[in-house]
Protein backbone atom coordinates (compact mmCIF):
# COMPACT_ATOMS: atom_id res chain seq x y z
CA UNK A 1 0.00 0.00 0.00
CA UNK A 2 1.80 3.19 -1.51
CA UNK A 3 1.53 5.81 0.94
CA UNK A 4 -0.87 8.73 1.15
CA UNK A 5 -0.23 11.97 3.07
CA UNK A 6 -1.92 11.95 6.24
CA UNK A 7 -2.88 15.71 6.29
CA UNK A 8 -5.08 15.24 3.22
CA UNK A 9 -6.86 13.10 1.19
CA UNK A 10 -5.90 12.87 -2.36
CA UNK A 11 -8.40 14.41 -4.78
CA UNK A 12 -8.91 12.52 -8.19
CA UNK A 13 -6.47 14.25 -11.23
CA UNK A 14 -8.59 16.60 -13.44
CA UNK A 15 -10.17 14.91 -15.87
CA UNK A 16 -13.58 14.51 -17.89
CA UNK A 17 -14.56 11.46 -15.93
CA UNK A 18 -13.50 8.92 -13.36
CA UNK A 19 -14.86 5.72 -12.01
CA UNK A 20 -15.06 4.09 -8.61
CA UNK A 21 -16.18 0.53 -10.56
CA UNK A 22 -15.63 -1.71 -13.23
CA UNK A 23 -19.34 0.32 -14.35
CA UNK A 24 -18.22 1.46 -17.54
CA UNK A 25 -15.23 -0.79 -18.67
CA UNK A 26 -14.45 -4.30 -18.43
CA UNK A 27 -11.24 -5.44 -17.21
CA UNK A 28 -9.54 -9.08 -16.44
CA UNK A 29 -7.43 -7.32 -14.12
CA UNK A 30 -8.23 -7.22 -10.16
CA UNK A 31 -9.85 -3.97 -9.16
CA UNK A 32 -7.54 -1.22 -7.49
CA UNK A 33 -8.10 -0.44 -4.25
CA UNK A 34 -8.10 2.03 -1.23
CA UNK A 35 -8.38 1.64 2.45
CA UNK A 36 -10.18 4.99 3.36
CA UNK A 37 -11.19 6.24 6.52
CA UNK A 38 -15.24 6.53 6.27
CA UNK A 39 -15.61 7.40 9.89
CA UNK A 40 -13.73 8.54 13.08
CA UNK A 41 -11.39 11.08 13.87
CA UNK A 42 -9.58 11.07 10.64
CA UNK A 43 -12.69 11.11 8.33
CA UNK A 44 -11.32 11.14 4.63
CA UNK A 45 -7.41 9.91 5.25
CA UNK A 46 -7.11 7.16 2.40
CA UNK A 47 -4.15 5.17 1.23
CA UNK A 48 -3.58 3.00 -1.84
CA UNK A 49 -3.60 -1.47 -1.25
CA UNK A 50 -0.82 -3.23 -2.96
CA UNK A 51 0.68 -6.25 -2.94
CA UNK A 52 3.25 -5.59 0.13
CA UNK A 53 2.07 -5.41 3.41
CA UNK A 54 1.54 -2.22 4.66
CA UNK A 55 0.49 -1.22 8.43
CA UNK A 56 -2.12 1.08 9.38
CA UNK A 57 -1.72 2.58 12.92
CA UNK A 58 -0.68 5.44 15.06
CA UNK A 59 2.93 5.47 14.16
CA UNK A 60 4.27 8.37 11.83
CA UNK A 61 5.89 5.19 9.73
CA UNK A 62 2.72 3.62 9.21
CA UNK A 63 1.00 3.48 5.39
CA UNK A 64 -1.90 5.11 6.68
CA UNK A 65 -1.45 7.01 9.89
CA UNK A 66 -4.46 7.81 12.86
CA UNK A 67 -4.72 9.88 15.02
CA UNK A 68 -7.36 7.66 17.30
CA UNK A 69 -5.85 7.16 20.77
CA UNK A 70 -8.00 3.61 20.62
CA UNK A 71 -5.79 2.73 18.01
CA UNK A 72 -2.12 0.91 18.64
CA UNK A 73 0.77 2.13 17.06
CA UNK A 74 0.83 -1.13 14.59
CA UNK A 75 -2.34 -2.22 14.54
CA UNK A 76 -3.24 -4.20 11.50
CA UNK A 77 -1.87 -5.10 8.13
CA UNK A 78 -3.26 -5.21 4.72
CA UNK A 79 -2.48 -6.71 1.51
CA UNK A 80 -3.99 -7.63 -2.13
CA UNK A 81 -4.36 -11.23 -3.04
CA UNK A 82 -5.77 -11.74 -5.94
CA UNK A 83 -9.25 -9.98 -6.30
CA UNK A 84 -9.54 -10.40 -2.21
CA UNK A 85 -7.53 -8.60 0.19
CA UNK A 86 -5.44 -10.31 3.31
CA UNK A 87 -6.31 -8.61 6.70
CA UNK A 88 -3.77 -9.04 10.09
CA UNK A 89 -3.86 -7.77 13.46
CA UNK A 90 -0.73 -7.26 14.73
CA UNK A 91 -1.55 -7.73 18.14
CA UNK A 92 -3.33 -4.20 18.78
CA UNK A 93 -4.15 -3.46 22.49
CA UNK A 94 -8.19 -3.21 21.23
CA UNK A 95 -8.12 -5.47 18.18
CA UNK A 96 -9.60 -5.36 14.72
CA UNK A 97 -13.09 -6.07 14.03
CA UNK A 98 -14.71 -7.21 10.65
CA UNK A 99 -18.37 -8.01 10.27
CA UNK A 100 -18.40 -7.31 14.50
CA UNK A 101 -16.59 -10.03 15.06
CA UNK A 102 -12.67 -9.75 16.41
CA UNK A 103 -10.49 -11.31 13.77
CA UNK A 104 -6.95 -11.99 14.41
CA UNK A 105 -6.36 -13.26 9.84
CA UNK A 106 -9.19 -12.56 7.36
CA UNK A 107 -9.65 -12.27 4.10
CA UNK A 108 -12.17 -9.78 2.94
CA UNK A 109 -13.58 -8.48 -0.27
CA UNK A 110 -13.58 -5.08 -1.87
CA UNK A 111 -16.35 -2.65 0.11
CA UNK A 112 -15.54 -4.54 3.39
CA UNK A 113 -15.24 -2.88 6.62
CA UNK A 114 -12.95 -2.76 9.32
CA UNK A 115 -12.98 -1.69 12.56
CA UNK A 116 -10.16 -0.12 14.97
CA UNK A 117 -10.96 1.75 17.99
CA UNK A 118 -13.59 4.53 16.55
CA UNK A 119 -12.56 4.15 13.26
CA UNK A 120 -14.33 2.67 10.49
CA UNK A 121 -12.20 1.55 7.23
CA UNK A 122 -13.80 0.22 3.64
CA UNK A 123 -11.62 -1.26 1.16
CA UNK A 124 -12.98 1.00 -1.67
CA UNK A 125 -11.84 1.11 -5.86
CA UNK A 126 -9.25 3.72 -6.45
CA UNK A 127 -10.55 6.32 -8.78
CA UNK A 128 -9.72 5.30 -12.07
CA UNK A 129 -9.16 8.19 -15.22
CA UNK A 130 -11.08 6.65 -17.97
CA UNK A 131 -10.64 7.51 -21.79
CA UNK A 132 -13.29 7.65 -24.02
CA UNK A 133 -13.51 8.42 -27.57
CA UNK A 134 -15.32 11.90 -28.35
CA UNK A 135 -18.94 11.50 -29.17
CA UNK A 136 -19.83 11.48 -33.31
CA UNK A 137 -23.19 12.85 -31.85
CA UNK A 138 -23.39 16.90 -31.44
CA UNK A 139 -26.34 16.53 -29.27
CA UNK A 140 -27.65 14.82 -26.22
CA UNK A 141 -31.17 15.52 -24.78
CA UNK A 142 -30.80 19.45 -24.58
CA UNK A 143 -27.04 19.71 -24.08
CA UNK A 144 -25.63 20.72 -27.40
CA UNK A 145 -21.95 20.54 -28.49
CA UNK A 146 -19.44 20.87 -31.22
CA UNK A 147 -16.18 21.21 -28.74
CA UNK A 148 -14.04 18.33 -28.13
CA UNK A 149 -14.50 18.74 -24.22
CA UNK A 150 -18.82 18.68 -24.27
CA UNK A 151 -18.23 15.93 -26.99
CA UNK A 152 -16.47 13.52 -24.51
CA UNK A 153 -19.01 14.31 -21.59
CA UNK A 154 -22.00 12.96 -24.51
CA UNK A 155 -19.64 9.91 -24.91
CA UNK A 156 -19.39 9.38 -21.26
CA UNK A 157 -23.12 9.97 -20.76
CA UNK A 158 -24.58 7.98 -23.39
CA UNK A 159 -22.48 5.01 -22.15
CA UNK A 160 -23.89 5.53 -18.68
CA UNK A 161 -27.62 5.69 -19.64
CA UNK A 162 -27.17 1.92 -20.99
CA UNK A 163 -27.17 0.94 -17.42
CA UNK A 164 -28.51 2.37 -14.17
CA UNK A 165 -24.82 3.17 -12.68
CA UNK A 166 -25.45 6.07 -9.80
CA UNK A 167 -23.51 9.65 -11.85
CA UNK A 168 -22.46 12.27 -10.17
CA UNK A 169 -22.14 15.07 -11.89
CA UNK A 170 -19.76 18.36 -11.17
CA UNK A 171 -19.13 21.33 -12.85
CA UNK A 172 -19.62 25.09 -12.18
CA UNK A 173 -23.03 26.73 -11.76
CA UNK A 174 -24.95 27.42 -14.94
CA UNK A 175 -23.15 24.67 -17.13
CA UNK A 176 -26.15 22.56 -17.96
CA UNK A 177 -26.27 19.35 -14.68
CA UNK A 178 -29.65 19.31 -14.72
CA UNK A 179 -30.05 19.66 -18.31
CA UNK A 180 -27.52 16.37 -18.52
CA UNK A 181 -29.35 14.72 -15.51
CA UNK A 182 -32.46 14.95 -17.66
CA UNK A 183 -31.10 13.43 -20.70
CA UNK A 184 -29.56 10.57 -19.10
CA UNK A 185 -33.30 9.94 -17.53
CA UNK A 186 -34.62 10.18 -21.19
CA UNK A 187 -31.65 8.02 -22.76
CA UNK A 188 -31.87 5.59 -20.21
CA UNK A 189 -34.49 2.13 -20.18
CA UNK A 190 -36.21 4.46 -17.39
CA UNK A 191 -37.44 6.94 -19.62
CA UNK A 192 -41.33 5.89 -19.53
CA UNK A 193 -40.93 6.59 -15.41
CA UNK A 194 -40.53 9.63 -13.60
CA UNK A 195 -37.83 11.98 -13.52
CA UNK A 196 -38.00 13.80 -10.32
CA UNK A 197 -35.80 16.86 -8.78
CA UNK A 198 -34.69 17.89 -5.42
CA UNK A 199 -32.63 20.96 -5.36
CA UNK A 200 -31.27 20.47 -1.50
CA UNK A 201 -29.32 23.64 -1.41
CA UNK A 202 -32.82 25.23 -1.27
CA UNK A 203 -34.22 23.59 1.40
CA UNK A 204 -33.63 23.63 5.14
CA UNK A 205 -32.23 20.32 6.71
CA UNK A 206 -35.79 19.88 8.70
CA UNK A 207 -37.77 20.14 5.08
CA UNK A 208 -35.14 18.58 3.60
CA UNK A 209 -35.66 15.58 5.20
CA UNK A 210 -39.29 14.96 4.99
CA UNK A 211 -38.86 16.03 0.76
CA UNK A 212 -36.95 13.23 0.61
CA UNK A 213 -38.33 10.80 2.71
CA UNK A 214 -41.16 11.55 3.13
CA UNK A 215 -43.90 11.67 6.40
CA UNK A 216 -46.98 10.33 8.28
CA UNK A 217 -49.37 12.21 9.20
CA UNK A 218 -48.84 13.98 13.19
CA UNK A 219 -44.89 13.70 12.41
CA UNK A 220 -44.04 17.25 12.94
CA UNK A 221 -46.39 20.38 13.18
CA UNK A 222 -48.21 20.67 10.01
CA UNK A 223 -48.16 17.31 8.74
CA UNK A 224 -51.39 16.95 8.59
CA UNK A 225 -51.59 14.10 6.08
CA UNK A 226 -49.09 11.07 4.70
CA UNK A 227 -46.59 12.41 2.25
CA UNK A 228 -44.49 10.25 -0.39
CA UNK A 229 -40.65 11.89 -0.35
CA UNK A 230 -39.23 11.97 -3.48
CA UNK A 231 -37.34 8.23 -3.31
CA UNK A 232 -40.89 7.17 -3.46
CA UNK A 233 -42.43 9.51 -5.80
CA UNK A 234 -39.00 8.46 -8.43
CA UNK A 235 -39.85 4.68 -8.16
CA UNK A 236 -39.41 3.11 -11.61
CA UNK A 237 -37.35 6.35 -12.86
CA UNK A 238 -34.55 8.53 -11.59
CA UNK A 239 -34.36 10.88 -9.04
CA UNK A 240 -31.76 13.85 -9.53
CA UNK A 241 -30.25 15.68 -6.46
CA UNK A 242 -28.35 18.59 -7.27
CA UNK A 243 -26.61 20.59 -4.95
CA UNK A 244 -25.13 17.40 -2.25
CA UNK A 245 -22.35 19.31 -1.02
CA UNK A 246 -24.85 21.36 0.71
CA UNK A 247 -26.79 18.08 2.65
CA UNK A 248 -25.76 18.39 6.26
CA UNK A 249 -23.42 15.04 7.66
CA UNK A 250 -26.29 13.86 9.73
CA UNK A 251 -28.74 13.68 6.82
CA UNK A 252 -25.55 12.30 4.80
CA UNK A 253 -25.66 9.00 7.16
CA UNK A 254 -29.47 8.54 6.27
CA UNK A 255 -28.85 9.31 2.83
CA UNK A 256 -26.30 6.75 2.59
CA UNK A 257 -28.26 3.81 4.26
CA UNK A 258 -31.57 4.61 1.53
CA UNK A 259 -29.09 4.71 -1.55
CA UNK A 260 -27.71 1.08 0.23
CA UNK A 261 -30.64 -0.42 1.13
CA UNK A 262 -32.76 0.94 -1.36
CA UNK A 263 -35.31 1.17 1.24
CA UNK A 264 -37.05 4.25 2.80
CA UNK A 265 -38.58 4.78 6.21
CA UNK A 266 -40.66 8.20 6.05
CA UNK A 267 -40.21 10.67 8.86
CA UNK A 268 -42.55 9.44 11.90
CA UNK A 269 -43.19 6.20 10.18
CA UNK A 270 -42.12 2.26 11.92
CA UNK A 271 -42.30 0.41 8.30
CA UNK A 272 -40.19 0.99 5.66
CA UNK A 273 -40.66 1.31 1.94
CA UNK A 274 -38.71 -0.51 -0.92
CA UNK A 275 -37.60 1.84 -3.86
CA UNK A 276 -36.50 1.28 -7.43
CA UNK A 277 -34.71 4.47 -8.59
CA UNK A 278 -32.17 5.59 -10.89
CA UNK A 279 -29.38 8.00 -8.75
CA UNK A 280 -28.15 11.10 -10.63
CA UNK A 281 -25.81 13.97 -8.23
CA UNK A 282 -25.12 17.14 -8.69
CA UNK A 283 -22.66 19.79 -6.91
CA UNK A 284 -21.13 23.04 -8.15
CA UNK A 285 -18.19 22.21 -5.55
CA UNK A 286 -15.90 19.74 -5.57
CA UNK A 287 -16.80 16.85 -3.74
CA UNK A 288 -13.61 15.12 -3.03
CA UNK A 289 -12.48 18.31 -1.61
CA UNK A 290 -15.41 18.58 0.49
CA UNK A 291 -13.98 15.22 1.48
CA UNK A 292 -10.71 16.53 2.80
CA UNK A 293 -12.30 19.27 4.62
CA UNK A 294 -14.41 16.38 6.64
CA UNK A 295 -17.69 17.93 5.55
CA UNK A 296 -18.66 14.99 3.44
CA UNK A 297 -18.72 11.61 3.97
CA UNK A 298 -16.42 9.63 2.08
CA UNK A 299 -18.71 6.41 2.09
CA UNK A 300 -21.70 8.58 0.68
CA UNK A 301 -19.22 10.43 -2.20
CA UNK A 302 -17.73 6.84 -3.30
CA UNK A 303 -21.80 5.52 -3.66
CA UNK A 304 -22.52 8.51 -5.43
CA UNK A 305 -19.25 9.21 -7.90
CA UNK A 306 -19.61 5.26 -8.90
CA UNK A 307 -19.15 7.43 -12.53
CA UNK A 308 -18.10 11.06 -12.11
CA UNK A 309 -18.59 13.38 -15.14
CA UNK A 310 -17.13 17.02 -15.10
CA UNK A 311 -18.66 19.64 -17.16
CA UNK A 312 -16.36 22.21 -18.76
CA UNK A 313 -17.14 26.10 -18.39
CA UNK A 314 -18.52 27.88 -20.75
CA UNK A 315 -15.43 29.87 -21.45
CA UNK A 316 -13.17 26.96 -21.99
CA UNK A 317 -15.50 25.59 -25.21
CA UNK A 318 -16.49 29.11 -26.99
CA UNK A 319 -16.53 27.15 -30.19
CA UNK A 320 -20.01 25.40 -28.64
CA UNK A 321 -21.26 29.20 -28.47
CA UNK A 322 -22.56 29.16 -32.36
CA UNK A 323 -24.51 26.08 -32.02
CA UNK A 324 -25.91 26.80 -28.62
CA UNK A 325 -27.13 30.24 -29.68
CA UNK A 326 -29.19 28.63 -32.97
CA UNK A 327 -30.92 26.44 -30.76
CA UNK A 328 -31.85 29.14 -27.87
CA UNK A 329 -33.24 31.02 -31.19
CA UNK A 330 -35.28 28.35 -32.39
CA UNK A 331 -36.91 27.85 -29.08
CA UNK A 332 -38.23 31.17 -29.66
CA UNK A 333 -39.48 30.12 -33.18
CA UNK A 334 -36.69 32.13 -34.79
CA UNK A 335 -34.55 31.32 -37.26
CA UNK A 336 -30.89 32.45 -36.43
CA UNK A 337 -29.62 32.40 -39.92
CA UNK A 338 -25.74 32.92 -39.21
CA UNK A 339 -24.63 33.10 -36.24
CA UNK A 340 -21.28 35.53 -36.91
CA UNK A 341 -20.22 38.91 -37.41
CA UNK A 342 -20.05 41.46 -34.48
CA UNK A 343 -22.41 40.18 -32.36
CA UNK A 344 -20.64 36.80 -32.16
CA UNK A 345 -17.32 38.39 -31.50
CA UNK A 346 -19.11 40.33 -28.60
CA UNK A 347 -20.30 36.68 -27.27
CA UNK A 348 -16.47 35.26 -27.70
CA UNK A 349 -14.98 38.02 -26.10
CA UNK A 350 -16.73 37.73 -22.98
CA UNK A 351 -15.80 35.21 -19.82
CA UNK A 352 -19.23 33.79 -18.86
CA UNK A 353 -19.31 33.42 -15.47
CA UNK A 354 -22.41 32.14 -15.14
CA UNK A 355 -21.82 29.99 -18.25
CA UNK A 356 -24.81 28.78 -20.49
CA UNK A 357 -27.43 30.48 -18.14
CA UNK A 358 -25.78 33.45 -18.53
CA UNK A 359 -25.60 32.62 -22.25
CA UNK A 360 -29.41 32.40 -22.39
CA UNK A 361 -30.53 35.60 -20.54
CA UNK A 362 -28.02 37.63 -22.39
CA UNK A 363 -29.76 36.03 -25.99
CA UNK A 364 -33.24 36.61 -24.62
CA UNK A 365 -32.70 39.83 -23.47
CA UNK A 366 -31.33 40.75 -26.61
CA UNK A 367 -34.67 39.62 -28.18
CA UNK A 368 -36.41 41.03 -25.51
CA UNK A 369 -34.89 44.16 -26.85
CA UNK A 370 -35.03 43.80 -30.24
CA UNK A 371 -38.38 44.22 -31.52
CA UNK A 372 -38.90 42.90 -34.81
CA UNK A 373 -35.49 41.22 -35.05
CA UNK A 374 -35.73 37.79 -36.81
CA UNK A 375 -32.07 36.73 -36.87
CA UNK A 376 -28.88 36.61 -34.65
CA UNK A 377 -27.50 39.42 -36.86
CA UNK A 378 -30.11 42.01 -36.16
CA UNK A 379 -30.48 41.29 -32.02
CA UNK A 380 -29.13 44.08 -30.04
CA UNK A 381 -26.23 42.29 -27.90
CA UNK A 382 -25.13 43.75 -25.17
CA UNK A 383 -22.93 41.63 -23.05
CA UNK A 384 -22.36 43.30 -19.60
CA UNK A 385 -19.24 43.20 -17.41
CA UNK A 386 -21.79 41.63 -14.23
CA UNK A 387 -18.94 40.33 -12.03
CA UNK A 388 -16.71 43.13 -12.01
CA UNK A 389 -16.08 46.20 -9.49
CA UNK A 390 -16.92 48.73 -12.49
CA UNK A 391 -18.71 51.92 -11.35
CA UNK A 392 -22.03 51.95 -13.49
CA UNK A 393 -22.63 53.89 -16.38
CA UNK A 394 -24.89 54.84 -18.62
CA UNK A 395 -24.85 54.47 -22.46
CA UNK A 396 -25.64 56.82 -24.84
CA UNK A 397 -25.11 54.70 -28.04
CA UNK A 398 -28.17 53.02 -27.67
CA UNK A 399 -31.59 53.97 -27.52
CA UNK A 400 -33.29 55.54 -24.15
CA UNK A 401 -35.55 52.61 -23.35
CA UNK A 402 -32.43 50.29 -24.31
CA UNK A 403 -29.93 52.17 -22.55
CA UNK A 404 -32.68 52.54 -19.26
CA UNK A 405 -32.95 48.74 -19.17
CA UNK A 406 -29.09 47.88 -19.57
CA UNK A 407 -28.55 50.51 -16.39
CA UNK A 408 -31.19 49.18 -14.10
CA UNK A 409 -30.44 45.48 -14.80
CA UNK A 410 -26.59 46.08 -13.46
CA UNK A 411 -28.06 48.25 -10.58
CA UNK A 412 -29.93 45.26 -9.82
CA UNK A 413 -27.00 43.38 -10.10
CA UNK A 414 -24.99 45.26 -7.97
CA UNK A 415 -27.57 46.06 -4.93
CA UNK A 416 -28.47 42.38 -5.14
CA UNK A 417 -25.30 41.03 -4.65
CA UNK A 418 -23.85 43.35 -1.81
CA UNK A 419 -26.53 43.08 0.32
CA UNK A 420 -26.69 38.66 -0.12
CA UNK A 421 -23.03 39.20 0.78
CA UNK A 422 -23.32 40.90 3.53
CA UNK A 423 -25.79 38.99 4.69
CA UNK A 424 -23.30 35.78 4.32
CA UNK A 425 -25.80 33.78 1.62
CA UNK A 426 -28.51 33.92 3.98
CA UNK A 427 -31.49 34.80 1.79
CA UNK A 428 -34.08 35.25 4.46
CA UNK A 429 -31.38 37.73 6.22
CA UNK A 430 -31.50 39.78 2.84
CA UNK A 431 -35.05 39.40 2.73
CA UNK A 432 -34.90 41.55 5.49
CA UNK A 433 -32.64 44.16 4.37
CA UNK A 434 -33.88 44.79 1.91
CA UNK A 435 -37.37 44.55 2.18
CA UNK A 436 -38.07 42.24 -0.79
CA UNK A 437 -40.51 39.07 -0.26
CA UNK A 438 -38.16 36.22 0.20
CA UNK A 439 -39.93 34.23 -2.71
CA UNK A 440 -39.29 37.19 -5.06
CA UNK A 441 -35.53 37.95 -3.86
CA UNK A 442 -34.85 34.13 -4.63
CA UNK A 443 -35.98 34.78 -8.25
CA UNK A 444 -34.06 37.51 -8.72
CA UNK A 445 -30.79 36.31 -7.14
CA UNK A 446 -31.62 33.45 -9.81
CA UNK A 447 -32.19 35.54 -12.25
CA UNK A 448 -28.69 37.06 -12.04
CA UNK A 449 -26.48 33.90 -11.55
CA UNK A 450 -26.19 34.40 -8.27
CA UNK A 451 -27.26 31.30 -6.56
CA UNK A 452 -27.65 28.79 -8.85
CA UNK A 453 -31.34 28.32 -10.95
CA UNK A 454 -33.39 25.10 -11.20
CA UNK A 455 -31.13 24.01 -14.42
CA UNK A 456 -27.34 24.21 -12.66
Amino acid sequence: MSKESPDRYRTDPPSVVTVHSEALVTSAKPARCQLVVVDGPDMGRAANIDQDDSIVGTDDDCDLVLTDDRVSRRHMSIRIDGGRFIVRDLGSRNGTLYEGSLVSAATVPAGATLKLGKTFLRVQPRPEVMEVAPSQSRRFGDLVAESLAMREVIAVLELSAESDVTVLLEGETGTGKELAARALHDASPRRAGPFVVIDCGALPETLLESELFGHVRGAFTGAAQNRDGAFVRASGGTIFLDELATVPLQMQARLLRVIEERRVRPVGADEERDIDVRLVAASTDDLSGKVTEGTFRPDLYYRLSVVKVQLPPLRSRREDIVPVVGVMMKRRGMDAGAVSGANLDRLIAHSWPGNVRELRNVIERAIALSPGATTFAELRIAVQPLHSEETLTVRTDIPYSDAKAVLLNAFEFHYLRDVFNRCDGNISAAARESGLDRKHLRSLLRRHDIIPGKDS
